[in-house]
């Protein structure tokens, strides 16, 4: 479960300006790892900002340089009317950011939307990108079933949390989450941008990423959850049409926010793709 207290392995927040725009992100990883290791750049989903995900960063940590990034309109990397929210700027977001912090060697790991920006951002081949891990990524676009999720859930819970909400507030939206899950999300779900939250939520639908898979060259894995819907058996079968090099890994008894549900299969679907196991 996420850790609401400094984990062993936290170094610290920055800011970073690239692609034009101030980027925020947590880093992880034990200082007495290589200090040439391989890197992870972890893009969360639409309404989760990067320190929701410092439970699974500390553990990627112990083995990987690892970064998690606010996506813009989320946390604490820029915000506000008179930015772009679709996809191809947050991808050049991510590549920028690689290239601004020198990273030689990286892997994307992108959850849900963050899956989607990976895609697109590996599309342009950038240097140094080693890996793509796309979990559990909507599959929607034009002429597809839509994305299952529906976008009052999140304007709601976004509206709510912006007056103030504590985690008995938030497990109306979350029942299944703990304590600590519910309370970390009610602390950080107002800085989520509601416009940016609208239009990422619609291009989920106008947003092809499967025009984007041949384009890619990079070794690909797509973990996906046993439940929720979001990516089907047929879903995958045509990932890997459409990028061969794809492995995939279903995870059992995990919903859309895997490792919130089975965290040890979360990580145990990495196997040793990545180079070594996430023991």
């Amino acid at each position: 479960m996420p850790a609401s207290s400094p984990s062993s392995t936290y170094r610290y927040g920055a800011h970073v300006n690239a692609n034009g725009i101030r980027q925020h992100y947590l880093r992880y990883g034990a200082d007495t790892l290589p200090a040439q290791r391989p890197a992870i750049v972890l893009i969360p989903g639409i309404t989760s900002p990067a320190v929701t995900w410092g439970f699974v960063a500390e553990r990627l940590g112990r083995h990987f340089d690892t970064y998690v990034l606010d996506v813009r309109g989320r946390g604490l990397s820029a915000s506000g009317p008179d930015l772009d929210y679709g996809l191809d700027a947050q991808a050049a977001d991510v590549v920028a950011f690689a290239q601004a912090l020198n990273l030689q060697r990286y892997a994307l790991v992108g959850h849900s939307m963050g899956g989607r920006i990976a895609v697109r951002a590996a599309r342009t081949q950038p240097a140094g990108l080693t890996q793509l891990v796309a979990v559990d990524p909507p599959v929607s676009g034009p002429g597809r079933r839509p994305y299952p999720a529906k976008l009052p859930w999140y304007v709601d819970s976004i509206r709510q949390a912006t007056l103030g909400m504590d985690a008995d507030a938030m497990r109306a939206f979350c029942p299944t989450w703990t304590e600590p899950q519910l309370r970390l999300r009610a602390q950080w779900l107002h800085t989520c941008y509601e416009p940016a939250i609208v239009q990422s939520f619609e291009d989920f639908g106008r947003d092809d990423i499967h025009a984007d898979l041949p384009h890619i060259h990079t070794p690909l894995l797509l973990i996906t959850a046993e439940r929720g819907d979001v990516v089907n058996d047929d879903d995958v079968a045509e990932w890997q049409t459409l990028a061969p090099q794809t492995q995939h890994v279903r995870v059992p008894g995990a919903g859309h926010m895997i490792p919130w549900d089975n965290e040890a299969g979360f990580y145990a679907a990495f196997g040793d793709f990545l180079g070594q196991t996430l023991d």
